[in-house]
């Protein structure tokens, strides 16, 4: 990696000051963690002038109760939400996909909002300056042609956060304040299918808290992901699924993708299965619901084929697990 720049830094005490640093500057990056930025700015990626770092903000490093659920702040730590006695008992699928991310350090530093932001990855993007250069860059940074899909005019860059599908499943919605001021969506419309701009975020709009409703009694989720090796790595696929029964007949069941697209997923038509027993023809119609559905490129150092095949057999795994536990 280069050395790293200089650049001014911003600390500001509260959420209000944040977006007002942000607002005035929009060439600004906001950093909690570092650990997805930090390698971007050393290697040319990124060439902030001025970084906001929100470590100082306490009021989004909380973990609370929000009605019968839990809301959970952006800035919390990825270990202090593993660590978390609440979320622990009522989200494992969150604690497991918090668990799968880099290794014990980078979680002990890395925040929920800095997962959930994660800037969309490609093996052609994620290098050094010089080997960008060598290859006159890409479409997403100061190239004129997708390396993925030279032909086309898409870029196909993905996104690989691990907390966002496993937050899916539960129906999690977002916090979010802009000078316009605050707003509150479900997690899904905040992102959009796109490489070079996969966050929908508004001018200056920050991402404060998420918020997970309880869960329905008998709902049970779980993540599951394939990496190259089996600590560290972004997911080449990764999988969250929720599932409820009544007597063999599932009458709930969400399913959530990661690492397929630039954005997270919600598979779609997972109701066709509602009212139904999961036996091997339910399973099947479910694993058929997923090439029309994601987008996998040479985006990574592993095929789109295999990628394809590793997630639909996570998704029979995961999906047949919870409804047989």
């Amino acid at each position: 990696m280069e050395y790293m720049p200089e650049f001014e830094i911003a600390r500001p005490s509260t959420v209000a000051e944040a977006v007002a640093l942000s607002a005035a500057d929009p060439a600004a990056k906001l950093i909690a963690g570092g650990t997805d930025l930090i390698p971007n700015i050393r290697r040319g990626i990124a060439a902030p002038a001025k970084v906001i770092d929100l470590n100082g903000v306490a009021e989004i490093a909380d973990i609370e109760a929000a009605g019968d659920g839990l809301r959970v702040g952006a800035g919390v730590t990825l270990a202090a939400l593993i660590d978390s006695e609440e979320v622990r008992a009522r989200y494992p699928a969150v604690v497991e996909a918090a668990a799968s991310i880099a290794a014990n350090s980078h979680r002990e530093v890395g925040t929920l909002g800095g997962n959930l932001c994660l800037d969309t990855r490609c093996v052609f993007y994620n290098q050094s300056e010089w080997w960008r250069r060598s290859n006159d860059y890409c479409l997403k940074s100061r190239g004129e042609v997708c390396h993925v899909a030279p032909k086309g005019s898409h870029c196909f860059a993905a996104f690989s956060g691990d907390l966002a599908p496993a937050l899916i499943v539960y129906g999690a919605v977002v916090e979010l304040i802009s000078p316009a001021g605050p707003r509150t969506i479900p997690l899904t419309d905040m992102y959009r299918d796109d490489g070079l701009d996969h966050l929908a975020l508004r001018d200056g709009e920050i991402l404060v808290a998420v918020t997970l409703p309880t869960p329905a009694d008998g709902f049970h989720a779980a993540y599951a992901k394939s990496r190259v090796r089996g600590a560290i790595d972004f997911p080449l696929a990764g999988v969250a699924a929720g599932l409820s029964r009544n007597g063999d007949v599932v009458s709930d069941l969400r399913v959530a993708l990661t690492g397929t697209n630039s954005m997270p997923l919600l598979l779609d038509g997972t109701d066709d299965l509602v009212g139904k027993a999961l036996d091997d023809a339910a399973l099947d119609h479910l694993v058929n619901l997923i090439p029309k559905q994601i987008q996998p490129m040479t985006s990574t150092f592993s095929p789109p084929g295999y990628r394809r095949r590793v997630t639909a057999n996570l998704v029979r795994s995961v999906v047949h697990r919870l409804y047989t536990d």
